[in-house]
């Protein structure tokens, strides 16, 4: 029998993991002064900054600041000597649609203190720079019909130090894309018999272990929460520090000259083998599959949408991965960069590389993607500018709504996770 979902202990879990910025003694503020923080082409572009210490103005203090589209080379910047209160900075104007950013610097007892905002211009009309391969579909066509030849080979082992009194909590393994190959994770179901919808929770970025999520299989759904390693998920810290300095340092970039031997492909394929996975359960539903995350996990989330038709919904909080190749066109790219810092190279080297992401990118799945997604994402995020993210969201012509919150960076507020629980409770049939 489903359950509804209740939101508050989650949200009271997700207030701690977020990540979301402490304060510090001195605060410096930029805002567009333009209420939405967007602009129309053209139109002129002004950032009101301020600088406080125990909430008021401090003044007579060395500030920089520098404007321009965003992460490219700053078209504007100026030093000078902050004075109290509210300083206007005038950033120009831009015919192209994108995002402008002020990035503001001040000095005050030895310590440097800083703040950007970005205002969209016309955000809604960014187009992808990425570039769709005639074969994509056969390509991946191709990967996941040979998974069917690899037997999944579950394995779960009960870890009862992590159940709770409506909730079972496994550690679980199964076969990836070849025997030997494995994708690791937490699994949570509900206690009580029944047959429950699932939610395939993704990863962001790293090495780590994880604890699984029993905030939501106590509230009715079966929960996965995969790594994308290839290792068990419950081992500790120190292996995943050797690893992230080891073997896996920058796995983000590993394999790029070969679509066959490019660090995602085991990824991407784990995807569809960890929803193998959730429809071998005889406590699933056999129907609602919803797959959520942020960063890398947003990526992931919008792949496992494009890739699997069983995938019933998806949310995604600041996807990475999106627009690879925005750097070689001149533009902001999403993480991780990787054509940033490598486009001086010799140009043989670049575009073979280049080719390579056209099939990773999230944008190229991003136009396949047929099922409803909620997205949620802040103007300042330096990690996953937005310029790339909404070359994704605009390329999706399926079902989608988004959540701008535009002071927000790499992080995102307990009120954000409350709309994406909401939006994957309405796409549950017979749910209100």
């Amino acid at each position: 029998m489903k359950k509804s979902i209740l939101i508050p202990l989650f949200v009271l879990w997700i207030g701690i993991v977020t990540g979301q910025p402490a304060r510090q003694p001195v605060e410096v503020r930029v805002v567009p002064e333009h209420a939405d923080w967007c602009v129309a082409r053209g139109e002129r572009i002004r950032f009101s900054v301020s600088v406080w210490k125990d909430g008021h103005y401090l003044s007579d203090v060395p500030l920089e600041y520098e404007c321009g589209p965003e992460k490219m080379s700053a078209m504007r910047r100026d030093r000078l000597v902050y004075k109290g209160g509210e300083l206007s900075v005038d950033a120009g104007s831009s015919e192209i649609p994108g995002f402008v950013s002020c990035r503001v610097e001040v000095e005050f007892d030895g310590k440097k203190y800083s703040d950007i905002a970005k205002v969209g211009v016309d955000p809604q009309a960014i187009e992808a720079v990425a570039e769709m391969p005639d074969d994509f579909d056969q390509f991946w066509d191709r990967e996941i019909a040979a998974l069917a030849a690899v037997p999944l080979d579950a394995r779960m082992t009960l870890m009862p130090e992590r159940c709770t009194g409506r909730s079972n909590v496994y550690h679980v393994s199964f076969q990836n894309d070849r025997p030997g190959s494995r994708i690791y994770g937490i699994l949570s179901v509900p206690k009580a018999p029944g047959h429950y919808p699932a939610i395939l929770n993704v990863p962001g970025a790293g090495v780590r272990p994880y604890q699984g999520d029993t905030y939501l299989s106590d509230e009715g759904f079966i929960s996965l929460t995969i790594g994308i390693h290839g290792i068990p998920v419950n081992l500790d810290a120190e292996v995943y520090e050797s690893l992230s300095n080891g073997a896996l340092d920058h796995y983000w970039v590993q394999g790029l000259d070969s679509r066959e031997d490019f660090y995602y492909r085991r990824v991407y394929l784990g995807l569809v083998r960890s929803i193998d996975f959730i429809y071998s359960l005889p406590q699933f539903d056999g129907c609602f599959v919803a797959v959520s995350g942020g960063s890398q996990g947003g990526a992931l989330s919008i792949v496992a949408a494009a890739l699997d038709k069983r995938v019933s919904c998806y949310t995604a909080f600041y996807p990475a991965l999106c627009d690879l190749t925005g750097y070689l066109n001149g533009r902001a790219a999403g993480w991780p960069a990787m054509f940033r810092y490598e486009k001086d190279k010799d140009r043989e080297t670049i575009e073979r590389k280049a080719a390579v992401s056209a099939y990773y990118d999230v944008v190229n799945f991003a136009r396949k993607v047929n099922v409803p997604g909620f997205f949620s994402w802040g103007y300042k995020d330096e990690v996953c500018p937005p310029t790339s993210m909404y070359a994704a969201y605009n390329a999706v012509k399926a079902p989608k709504k988004l959540a701008v919150y535009p002071d927000t960076g790499h992080w995102n507020y307990p009120e954000q996770w409350v709309k994406k629980q909401h939006f994957i409770k309405s796409m549950i049939p017979n749910q209100q």
